[in-house]
Formats: C-alpha cells, structure tokens, sequence
C-alpha cells in the first residue's frame, strides 16, 4: 500500500507555478504556436496522428486527456481542409480509424521542423555538459510526476558500491544535512574522512556496504564496518528525500543487521543524533536500545548525540 501523501507546502505550489510561467514563456507557447495559425492542442493532435498507425479518436482522446467533443471539433476542421482520413475499424464498427492524407503531413512537417529548430535554439548556447544535466533534469520531473498517474512499478535495487559511489555519499550526507538540519560543511569533513576509512581499510570478508537504487538512479546507502571480533558498525544511513516512503531505510538497516549476524559478530552499534527521528525509529524498532547521551555543539548546532547497541 503506497504511504499516505504529504500536505503540500505553499512554498512548493508557488514554485511549481513560477517554473510554468518561466518554461512556457521560454518555449513560445504564449505566442502564436510555432508561428502557425493552429493552436498548441491541434499541432499536439497534428503530431498524434503523424507518429502514429491509423488510431482512434477514443484512444487520442484517452491518451491527451481531451474533452471527446473539443477533440471532435479538431478532427473535423482536419477533415475539412484535406488532412485527415477516416477508415472503418474492422474491429468495431462503431469506430473510424484516423490517419493522416498526403495534405496532413505536407502541413505537418514544416511544423515539425521548426519544433526542433526552437528546441535546438534553446540549447544551443549550453555548454555540452549543462545540456545533459538539463536533460537528465527533465527526464527526472517527467518520471516523477508519471509514476504516480501511471501505477508504474519502480525498480528498487540494492547493490554493491562501485567506484563513485562514495563521493555521492559524502555529497548526499553534506546536501541533505545542510539543507535539513543546518549542519555545517564540517559535518561533510567527518563523512568524507569515514568514506576514506572505509574505502583504505575494507576487509571483504568482514565489511559489506550497499547502494540503494530507484529505476537506475541512487537514492540511499549503508555501511557495516568492523569494529573489533566481536562488534559491527553500522554506518552512512542515508536516503534521497526523493526515496523516502519506499521502507528503504529500514530495507538498509535490516541488510546490515542480517550480514552482522551472518558473520558471528556479537553486537551492532551505531552513532546517531537525537534530532534524526525517522533512523531514531528505525533503529529502535529493530531492537537498537540507546546506551549512551552526550549534548553538545557540533557541526554549528546545539545536538545530542547518541550511541545505540544490538544484541545479535
């Protein structure tokens, strides 16, 4: 069963709405669209029944999410001018197949073209590295805001750490702290020094760390690390705000906690702070009790550190 969602933020309504106004001001579409006397919803129906074999008007409607009688509308100034054909479905009588005549895609493909001139316009001024980030960046809102619309199914894998792997840890824990808690880039120093640590002193056979993914990209990590014959670490919990929701966290902590007890290790313990409330709760409902308080001032906030222990 998916958690149950979050009251949106104001702050965030406000930013959605700011990057709309900002994206279709910078794509044109407030002008006359592409320079045509066709509007946005007849170029994207253009499209539709350009790049596709013969559909139908109930599945462009579904598809587009249009208004059966505003799309029929469409389909009929397109049959008036020539552009649009219809064949009966052999499937369903009640149904035409739509395809585009030899005036459709004549009309059509200089549409086209300047689409992809407009959009290789707006890149072209960026560096070859910012137009990937920018691309990866649109890739990412469009598999977001899809996900929940399409029930997909996410692909969440847990793997070994590859080389990479723990600079992104050392930047996620230094972001995410920052952001959330206000910790100060010293906090970043202590997890970069525990990341060399780990990376200078990893015994295979006593050690084990795990990358979190979701649909290829990296959300979440943990570490065990040994600390003497008898007692593991467990270390660098983190999650991607982004991944939160999934049980990942406790996912991480149960897969260090099982490969502690696989190799004969006695006890985990593990360091923590009292402000940390979700892995706070995590860690108790696997039976981590804490045995040791200390306040103070670190990373520039007045914190209370903790240390928690596991039987195993």
């Amino acid at each position: 069963m998916p958690p149950p969602a979050a009251p949106v933020a104001t702050a965030h309504v406000k930013a959605v709405r700011g990057f709309n106004r900002f994206y279709t001001q910078r794509i044109g579409v407030l002008d006359p669209y592409l320079g045509s006397e066709l509007s946005l919803t007849e170029v994207r129906v253009l499209y539709e029944l350009a790049h596709r074999d013969q559909p139908t008007a109930t599945e462009l409607g579904r598809d587009l999410a249009l208004d059966a009688g505003y799309l029929s509308r469409i389909l009929r100034r397109f049959e008036s001018r020539g552009w649009l054909a219809r064949v009966p479905s052999p499937a369903d009588a009640r149904q035409s197949l739509l395809q585009l005549t030899e005036a459709g895609h004549t009309a059509f493909a200089p549409l086209q073209q300047k689409s992809r001139d407009e959009a290789s316009a707006l890149l072209a001024p960026l560096p070859a590295p910012v137009r990937d980030k920018l691309i990866g960046a649109m890739a990412t809102v469009q598999q977001l805001l899809d996900a929940p619309k399409s029930g997909a199914t996410r692909t969440i894998v847990l793997r070994d750490p590859r080389p990479g792997d723990l600079g992104w840890v050392v930047m996620q824990h230094g972001e995410i702290y920052a952001r959330e808690y206000g910790f100060t880039a010293e906090f970043e120093s202590l997890v970069a020094g525990i990341a060399a640590g780990y990376i200078e002193n990893f015994d295979p056979a006593w050690e084990k760390g795990w990358i979190a993914e979701i649909d290829g990209e990296r959300v979440g990590s943990v570490f065990a690390v040994r600390r003497s014959a008898t007692v593991a670490q467990l270390r660098l919990l983190i999650l991607t705000p982004g991944a939160r929701g999934h049980g990942l966290g406790a996912r991480l902590t149960d897969e260090c906690i099982a490969f502690a007890r696989d190799k004969g290790y006695r006890k985990m313990v593990l360091w923590t702070q009292s402000n940390l409330l979700a892995a706070r709760a995590i860690y108790k409902s696997r039976g981590f009790t804490l045995v040791k308080s200390e306040p103070g001032k670190a990373f520039g906030q007045q914190l209370v550190s903790e240390t928690w222990e596991l039987k195993l």
